[in-house]
């Protein structure tokens, strides 16, 4: 568990140091580095360095109007635009008190359906699998393993076209409001999309049972997990802020039990429990340690039969988690599909007025908390965003630590592609960026 970092031992001038850099994480979703400081052969402190330049979201949102606040957003990140348009859109309407009716929920659910598709499709095989196949790209897998990828690029294709008719196009949608949509797809639009979604849950199955089989390294993570947790569903748009040490909070009270610290060597802040110091792991693996009988049917007899033993603290294991939530979008959104009813109306009505409000939606990655304050005329005054990299990214740290403690080896290179694969473990989405990895070494 992550605490204060102890001051290194000074240096006497006879001992040995060295550092191992990834200068450019690759197949990570932005702009990363790692470092990993050695003395006398020992791990001293590994470091996660993201170093994009902070992009401001939270101050130019101020004096917009609220209505702008979704497509804005949306903008943080092409791969997960929904989770930011469906933080936003919930912590609006708290603030404006607005109820929706239960078939816009519906399609609300339907749409984070099919951004979890997309996003977890891509990470799984083409960022994710090479790692435990051996190959340096989802290309490279290409050459032996083309059929699983061309099965996949279909999948993720069945999320791209769900968002596209559901939010007017598959990157950046522009059909998402406060309130509820701009308008509601045409039953025919809807019923177009049961045949390969039909398909697609069966390949959903396959996909996950193959991946299940890589050879997975031994960790005990020991973590705390956070997850919305809902009394009635698998978590998405609501819940209760849950923890495996048995707190919940509403997302009112998200400040009162998280806090953001800065640290030097990343524009990302770190996120701890406030009453521990300690970081926390949110994302699928958190999810469905804490949701799992929530799932689906399809999806929960799955996650009994695949041998990775609940509750599960591997991270290697995420790769698993994110099939088993594939299939389950797969199973939810066709259940909202064959029985789609259009909303009327499909956005709900209100008045601007002083007030401010906070909600967490799971993005693809893990828990997403939005806090605004608007004024009588509709303007933000306040916005606040924490997204799950930031909350992650203290205990990815924490546990590359004792990873590369146990990987350490004279081959640097290999330690490095090790440490690298490890990071990957937790889809880190830094922006929107894939880099190709540059490997540097300082001998100091």
């Amino acid at each position: 568990m992550a605490g204060p970092r102890p001051d290194p031992p000074p240096d006497d001038g006879h001992s040995q140091q060295r550092v191992i850099r990834v200068g450019a994480l690759a197949r990570v979703e932005g702009e990363g580095a790692l470092t990993i400081r050695l003395r006398d052969g020992a791990v001293e402190d590994v470091e996660l360095r993201i170093f994009e330049a902070p992009r401001y979201f939270e101050a130019f949102l101020r004096g917009r109007p609220l209505e702008e606040v979704p497509d804005i957003t949306a903008r943080i990140c092409g791969i997960c635009p929904v989770a930011y348009q469906m933080s936003s859109v919930h912590a609006l309407e708290r603030a404006l008190g607005i109820t929706v009716s239960p078939e816009i929920r519906r399609l609300r659910r339907l749409l984070y359906c099919g951004e979890w598709i997309e996003s977890h499709v891509l990470h799984m095989f083409l960022l994710h699998a090479p790692d435990f196949l051996g190959y340096d790209s989802g290309l490279e897998m290409a050459e032996k393993h083309g059929d699983v990828l061309k099965q996949a690029l279909r999948l993720k294709k069945h999320g791209n076209e769900l968002l596209e008719v559901l939010g007017g196009r598959a990157i950046h949608p522009i059909n998402v409001a406060v309130g509820g949509f701009y308008r509601c797809p045409r039953r025919e639009e809807i019923q177009h999309l049961i045949p390969d979604f039909q398909w697609g849950l069966a390949a959903a199955v396959a996909a996950t049972r193959w991946v299940a089989a890589f050879e997975f390294s031994e960790f005990d993570g020991g973590y705390e997990f956070v997850s919305l947790v809902h009394p009635d569903e698998y978590p998405m748009n609501e819940g209760m802020i849950t923890t495996s040490s048995g707190d919940a909070f509403s997302a009112d009270q998200y400040a009162d039990a998280f806090e953001e610290r800065q640290v030097p060597h990343s524009t990302a802040l770190h996120s701890l429990r406030k009453a521990t110091g300690q970081p926390y792991f949110v994302g699928p693996l958190a999810r469905l340690n804490l949701n799992r009988d929530r799932l689906f049917p399809t999806a929960r007899r799955l996650s009994d039969e695949l041998n990775v033993g609940w509750p599960c603290t591997n991270p290697f294991k995420s790769i698993v988690a994110r099939g088993i939530e594939v299939v389950h979008a797969y199973e939810e959104a066709l259940d909202i599909l064959t029985n789609y009813r259009p909303a009327e109306p499909p956005r709900m009505p209100y008045e601007h007025r002083p007030a401010e409000g906070a909600a967490a939606t799971e993005a693809p990655r893990g828990t997403l908390y939005h806090r605004y304050a608007v004024d009588d005329q509709g303007k933000v005054t306040y916005a606040r965003i924490v997204p799950p990299t930031s909350q992650n990214q203290a205990q990815i740290e924490d546990d590359l630590r004792r990873w590369a403690a146990s990987v350490l080896s004279d081959d640097e290179a290999h330690t490095a592609r090790l440490c690298e694969n490890f990071v990957r473990n937790y889809d880190p989405c830094i922006s929107c960026a894939t880099h190709f990895l540059n490997v540097q070494f300082d001998r100091v």
